[in-house]
């Protein structure tokens, strides 16, 4: 194997095993409660997913960047057009869902109000797990 391949299989192996956690603390994840004020321990679980889900993200942009680097010789000059080559190859459903998924990453570091920290939560849980889960499902094909 080059070291094309060698990163490649690395950064796989990193991402299946980032989405297989996200994977295990969202089945142990309820809808956020805007009303409800919560302890440090029941927000445990709320924070678990949120540093995985962080961390999925850039293990996924890592690993698009190490397969642009090896179907295409080169890295794009954006984030947008890497995107862009991955929903191409079949490995995301929408460059939009990412830069959306890439800019939750970014937000969920400050801190909000019940209402907008509830719409995050939500989007991690529904929309954003499933993209998630549909990588990790074409990954292992």
């Amino acid at each position: 194997m080059n070291n094309n391949e060698d990163v490649l299989t690395l950064n796989k192996e990193k991402l299946l095993k980032t989405i297989v956690l996200i994977e295990a603390s969202l089945k142990k994840l309820r809808p956020y409660e805007t009303n409800k004020i919560y302890s440090p321990e029941e927000l445990e679980p709320y924070d678990a997913v949120s540093g995985r889900f962080i961390r999925a993200v850039e293990m996924g942009l890592k690993y698009f960047r190490s397969l642009e680097k090896y179907f295409y010789g080169e890295n794009s000059d954006t984030l947008r057009d890497l995107l862009n080559r991955m929903e191409k190859l079949g490995f995301i459903t929408s460059t939009d869902l990412w830069m959306e998924m890439r800019e939750v990453r970014n937000r969920i570091v400050h801190d909000y109000l019940p209402e907008q920290i509830k719409a995050l939560y939500d989007s991690i849980m529904y929309e954003y797990s499933k993209e998630l889960l549909n990588l990790k499902d074409h990954l292992k094909e």
